[in-house]
């Protein structure tokens, strides 16, 4: 399969931060919607945006944490949406349709990770649920504005991708849960969401990224016992992060800020970006790069019709 995934040497770098990314550019007159723009690598990424001078609006499951945190920052809107519920999200793309703004920028930065079995809606798995189908929703849904701002949708996947491709016999896990085939199947579809949205909407001028922003030591966690991280070499007993290779929330933010604005993507799409750069293809056994499924145009177009199905939703339905 030919890609255009390889690197660009964007003279950035894994310990580049946000703040590095952005230095010299304007967002001026531009609006990004950054969801879970409140709390670890998406608070670090609302105030690089803001502080480049775009307008932010940071929808939020949780309205006043939201405003605890972001609150006091100038250019800074906050609304309702939680991404498990199809409703909300609905609601949410009505309210901001209703003003007539446009969108240069979307970043789906919100997700869970290796949360405990959860089912919302109608039963569905809820990693897969939240981190792909209500992204999925929302940038459908918003579609009118996202088109019109000719702008860019990134989509913030993982490492994790790694893991598994999508189960397409069983998506939702009835047949027997595991929280990190589940955290990897959800990856796996945020970067093919990207793939796919690249393909429909290069013709409106919006192309679509998807990244692995590192590793990090978030809320992300949340779900994850301390012992299980301290067998993984994350942090000590005391709960100090331990594994040099982490980055902090700033340095995490600098490849999703970076793929939403970097000069250099002009006329790119459709790619998966580490460190600051366009990723490699992954080599036989290796865990770095990305999987040649996660890339596949055909895989992306499935899974596009699959979310159409499960969600009722399609921008681009004929």
């Amino acid at each position: 399969m030919t890609t255009p995934q390889h690197r660009t040497d964007s003279g950035f770098g894994a310990r580049s931060t946000a703040d590095d990314v952005l230095r010299g550019i304007d967002l001026s007159g531009k609006l990004a919607i950054v969801t879970g723009g409140y709390s670890g690598l998406g608070l670090a990424t609302t105030r690089a945006l803001a502080g480049a001078g775009a307008h932010v609006v940071v929808p939020a499951r949780r309205p006043e944490a939201a405003k605890e945190a972001v609150g006091d920052l100038a250019g800074v809107e906050i609304d309702e949406l939680d991404l498990a519920d199809l409703d909300s999200v609905r609601r949410f793309a009505e309210r901001f349709l209703a003003t007539g703004r446009s969108v240069e920028i979307v970043i789906n930065n919100a997700g869970i990770m290796a949360a405990p079995e959860t089912r919302v809606g109608p039963g569905w798995e809820a990693q897969f649920a939240t981190n792909h189908l209500g992204h999925y929703a929302l940038v459908n849904r918003l579609w009118p504005a996202v088109a019109r701002g000719r702008g860019r949708v990134v989509s913030v996947s993982s490492g994790g991708h790694h893991i598994s491709d999508i189960r397409w016999d069983d998506p939702h896990f009835e047949r027997g849960y595991d929280k990190w085939q589940a955290y990897g199947q959800a990856k796996t579809a945020n970067i093919l969401f990207a793939v796919r949205l690249d393909e429909l909407g290069r013709e409106a001028g919006v192309r679509a990224f998807s990244v692995h922003p590192g590793s990090i030591l978030t809320p992300l966690q949340r779900h994850l016992a301390k012992e299980e991280m301290v067998a993984a070499g994350w942090i000590d007993e005391e709960g100090n992060g331990i594994d040099p290779s982490f980055k902090t929330p700033e340095q995490g933010a600098a490849t999703q800020v970076w793929a939403a604005t970097a000069p250099r993507l002009a006329g790119m799409g459709g790619v998966y970006c580490v460190d600051c750069d366009i990723a490699e293809p992954a080599t036989e056994g290796s865990r770095s790069g990305v999987r040649d499924y996660a890339i596949d145009p055909a895989r992306a177009a499935r899974l596009w019709t699959l979310s159409a199905e499960l969600t009722g939703v399609d921008a681009f339905a004929r």
